[in-house]
């Protein structure tokens, strides 16, 4: 509703018009392609390194990386009119950055040497590790705890990265309500 209610508003200034078909009508524009609206532009992926399974340029500084972006065939933005095949501006999108720690290593680790406190250990956790090796595991209630935790990430490893897990995997995201939107490639 917002975007068409921008589309008039637009067309009532005479910087946008629903017919536009040639790159002439574009000369006069005056619309910088990163302030499109959302759904008149699509992100590309980010690459991902198969090894580490994050993103490539992410670091634990900033924990972002920039992507291509391109807008949908017929927006005009910069002076020029898109296809959907050229990419007119990068956007910057979260990324996950990982330190060698694997889901699995960790979650196998809890259930089955959980009660020595070995997880916690391996998670960069030593005190708490030393304290779960001299109760047992708090007499497996704790272990008990710990894998349930571990198995829905809410412990995660003690630098802050994110596990390495599959990308498209069992990984636990927190998905917040935003007005991002995407368009499909064309051609998909």
């Amino acid at each position: 509703m917002f975007v068409l209610a921008a589309a008039v508003i637009l067309c009532a200034m005479g910087r946008f018009s629903r017919g536009q078909t040639d790159a002439s009508s574009c000369l006069n524009a005056s619309l910088d392609c990163e302030s499109l609206q959302i759904g008149q532009y699509y992100c590309a992926d980010p690459l991902i390194d198969n090894e580490t399974q994050q993103e490539f340029g992410c670091s634990k500084a900033e924990r972002f990386v920039k992507v291509d972006c391109f807008p949908v065939a017929g927006i005009c933005c910069s002076g020029l009119l898109y296809d959907g095949r050229t990419a007119a501006f990068k956007r910057k999108v979260p990324c996950h950055w990982t330190n060698g720690k694997k889901f699995s290593v960790a979650l196998l680790l809890s259930i089955f040497l959980g009660w020595l406190g070995i997880d916690r250990f391996y998670l960069g956790f030593p005190a708490l590790g030393m304290l779960k090796f001299c109760t047992f595991g708090f007499m497996l209630i704790w272990t008990l705890a710990d894998i349930l935790l571990i198995a829905i990430q809410v412990v995660r490893p003690a630098d802050g990265s994110d596990y390495i897990v599959d990308r498209y995997g069992p990984g636990l995201f927190r998905i917040d309500s935003d007005n991002l939107t995407y368009v499909l490639p064309p051609g998909t």
